[in-house]
């Protein structure tokens, strides 16, 4: 059960891997001077990429470090973890619409995008795709944990730049967005 478990989470991060490149193709243009430097699109590609073989190359971690899930239990509840936040994350990107851009972007025509997921929380992607973080550590091993402080940073770190954007595109309209929502938890941060 274990093994199915793990199984079916490889299987929700292929998903969410070719939903979000098919997605990328249908966004709008980038804003002229809004891009990432190339060099960090390819460091945060590069850490998708090893990520994914990390994660399909980790039984022998699994065996040498051990899995949280000693229990098929635990294992069922990581995986429905891991599909709640890739579920979080599907609805906040599909939501977002072709508004979406790499992190710490904008796009040609921008909207400010405040209901759907984006009424409870400012980046629901972010929450979405650390949730499904967690539940995946759960099933796959302590050693996924770094993973988790390390997204966690990079996650907080970028909504910030991105929320000074959007106070510069949106002046009016983004203060009042931010006072009624939190940043990547509801009612919490």
């Amino acid at each position: 059960m274990i093994r199915d478990a793990a199984l079916a989470i490889a299987g929700m991060w292929l998903a969410f891997i070719l939903f979000w490149v098919f997605e990328a193709t249908r966004a709008k243009r980038r804003a002229k001077g809004s891009a990432l430097p190339n060099l960090i699109r390819i460091l945060v590609l590069a850490a998708i990429a090893l990520s994914l073989r990390v994660f399909l190359g980790s039984h022998l971690v699994r065996q040498a470090v051990g899995p949280i899930a000693t229990s098929p239990v635990v294992a069922i509840a990581g995986a429905v973890v891991c599909a709640l936040g890739i579920g979080i994350a599907f609805w906040a990107r599909v939501y977002l619409g072709r508004n979406w851009g790499m992190p710490m972007s904008l796009r040609e025509g921008h909207e400010l995008v405040t209901s759907g997921p984006y009424a409870y929380v400012r980046h629901p992607i972010y929450s979405g795709i650390f949730l499904a973080l967690i539940g995946t550590s759960v099933v796959e091993g302590r050693w996924w944990f770094v993973f988790l402080a390390v997204f966690f940073a990079y996650f907080v770190y970028a909504a910030v730049v991105e929320e000074r954007t959007m106070r510069e595109q949106f002046p009016k309209d983004y203060p009042a967005y931010v006072r009624r929502t939190k940043m990547l938890v509801p009612f919490v941060l």
